[in-house]
């Protein structure tokens, strides 16, 4: 039986989170696999499968394999670590179905909204039945950015990151295999409660979108310390509001974001806009290069979109919510209503909120009679 100490890992995604994360496991003396679906972006360290870490955490990982072929880099692994956005879950689920095995265990750090009901309904409707659990992180562990195609820089480490599984029996098994290099992850009561407890839904879009006109000019500055002004950070409290409500009509311990704020980092404010002002480990994260960031393309589809569905889904109004999608569509010409999450899309339609709960504890539904006189009627 597989434990803690001699657990095996692939990471998927060669970016930010994913530089940092396969160099902090191999440096922590564990056997990684690096995939990217890009070949070209994995040449440095083909050539040297080596990751450089700074900051927080410093030294060197020596990577077991580095790979663009995710059939190779999941073989033999134990826990295959999903460090890419959350718009490329499908497709990758997709990918990884014909090659998954019994007692694998698929973890996304982080899920997002919705995320690892998506990749276990995708897995399944993909044909593979094999016994695997799919989990998902509420928020990425490190704050960090790649310095380099061989390093990354670990700007912080958070203190606790909740985490549930598919299914939530599971939970408690996936947090003590990730214990040895991961003890700050908890025990959430499902994907319900880490999904709704999504922090970059309320810290990504709207910062971003709000200061548009300065990242377009290139203008450089710190993006939480900088970026969220007194305003901004009264429309990120608009939002978490909506959020919470959401979370607190499926039954679901909402934790605030400025409570998360000071789980996390120790940050203290009245505020929302205070506690981040008061956030050291925020110091020296820079804001996108761009609008072509996953602070808009993967956040709004992922994170909002599915919050207002299941809002809309619950007859819950989410007016600041649906301000910032509309926003995003504007700017960017894309809809991201239709192509982000929706309770359809997510497997949720038609679910009363037990159903939903149901589903997250077992994968599966079972319709009673009463339910279907209810849909019928």
């Amino acid at each position: 039986m597989v434990n803690f100490e001699n657990v095996s890992y692939a990471v998927i995604g060669a970016g930010n989170g994913g530089l940092a994360m396969a160099g902090y496991l191999a440096l922590r003396g564990y056997s990684v696999n690096l995939y990217n679906r890009s070949r070209e972006k994995l040449e440095s360290l083909i050539s040297y499968p080596v990751i450089t870490l700074s900051g927080s955490v410093e030294g060197k990982g020596v990577l077991n394999l580095v790979t663009s072929d995710i059939g190779e880099a999941i073989q033999n692994t134990d826990i295959i670590m999903v460090t890419v956005p959350a718009t490329g879950h499908y497709r990758l689920a997709k990918a990884m179905a014909p090659y998954l095995k019994d007692g694998q265990i698929i973890v996304l750090n982080p899920g997002r909204t919705g995320g690892a009901l998506e990749v276990y309904e995708t897995i399944r409707k993909s044909g593979c039945d094999k016994d695997i659990v799919v989990a998902e992180a509420q928020t990425f562990i490190y704050a960090c950015r790649a310095t380099g195609p061989n390093s990354a820089r670990i700007f912080s480490v958070k203190n606790e990151v909740a985490l549930a599984a598919i299914p939530a029996t599971s939970t408690r098994r996936v947090i003590r295999l990730l214990s040895g290099a991961y003890p700050q992850f908890t025990p959430a009561r499902d994907v319900i409660e880490t999904s709704l407890n999504n922090f970059g839904a309320i810290f990504h879009p709207a910062p971003t979108l709000l200061n548009s006109g300065h990242i377009e000019r290139g203008q450089a500055f710190e993006y939480y310390l900088e970026g969220i002004t007194p305003s901004i950070g009264q429309m990120l409290e608009r939002l978490d509001a909506e959020r919470m409500k959401v979370a607190r009509a499926l039954g679901v311990k909402a934790v605030s974001a400025l409570e998360w704020l000071e789980e996390s980092y120790g940050a203290k404010g009245d505020s929302i806009y205070e506690a981040i002002q008061n956030n050291p480990a925020y110091k020296g994260l820079t804001a996108p290069k761009g609008l072509d960031t996953r602070y808009i393309y993967e956040d709004v589809p992922c994170s909002l979109v599915p919050i207002a569905s299941i809002a809309e889904h619950l007859g819950i109004e989410t007016p600041a919510i649906d301000t910032i999608i509309r926003l995003a569509n504007m700017i960017t010409g894309r809809n991201f209503r239709e192509e982000g999450r929706t309770v359809d899309k997510l497997g949720l339609k038609g679910l009363s909120v037990v159903e939903i709960h149901q589903l997250a504890q077992t994968g599966e539904v079972k319709k009673t009679a009463v339910h279907e006189q209810e849909v019928v009627a």
